[in-house]
């Protein structure tokens, strides 16, 4: 058998097989047809007429409207520290930056750093950073140590 050259099929040549696809009903033309006047909607009522409004929930009160409104402000000057405390700080070596801690991943992410007084140290450690608690001054110059503030 010889084989039989078919033509490719094209975009635009492409058809709904016959009796697959029937006619859109025409509602609402005129009171002699079946679906004249209310259009197969009934007489009256919310279904009969057209949308509602984005919303409505039949007459209850409305979720937006129920759910109080936000309140408060959220401040732009803010000052936010990357806090560390003292008891932390003891195997870090000697001298201790904010740059150090970062690289260190005892701060999460760049910005201030504040050092806090919770935790014991014994050893003898220079720590700079943006801020300390007076608990952690007094601890770290009772062991010997030295806090200074960065700006």
């Amino acid at each position: 058998m010889a084989e039989e050259e078919r033509t490719p099929i094209k975009l635009h040549d492409l058809r709904p097989p016959a009796g697959a696809r029937s006619k859109k009903v025409r509602v609402g033309r005129g009171e002699g047809g079946r679906r004249g006047k209310t259009a197969g909607r009934g007489t009256k009522g919310q279904k009969a007429r057209g949308t509602t409004r984005l919303g409505f929930e039949g007459g209850q009160l409305p979720l937006v409207q129920r759910v109080p409104k936000a309140k408060g402000f959220r401040n732009p000057f803010r000052v936010s520290y990357n806090v560390v405390n003292v008891g932390d700080l003891k195997d870090l070596g000697p001298e201790i930056t904010p740059e150090l801690l970062k690289e260190k991943g005892v701060v999460p992410h760049k910005g201030l750093v504040k050092v806090l007084g919770d935790g014991e140290i014994t050893a003898s450690l220079a720590v700079k950073a943006h801020a300390f608690s007076k608990s952690a001054v007094a601890k770290l110059e009772a062991a010997g140590g030295s806090a200074e503030v960065v700006s």
